[in-house]
């Protein structure tokens, strides 16, 4: 009998998927702190308190 059963596939893809989101959120993490990112992350933090131009109707 093959040691690959439903259990191990199971362990597997859940530790494999554990791994993968988590080190897709450190990227993002690392992302948003990166010193060079700052003046764009403060102009968009402020975007909606600055006052239109353009009337809208």
């Amino acid at each position: 009998m093959s040691g690959l059963t439903y259990e191990t596939v199971s362990r597997f893809a859940q530790q494999g998927g554990t791994v993968y989101f988590a080190v897709l959120f450190l990227a993002g993490v690392a992302y948003a702190v990166w010193p060079k990112n700052k003046d764009t992350f403060r102009h968009l933090a402020n975007l909606p308190l600055q006052d239109d131009e353009d009337e809208h109707v």
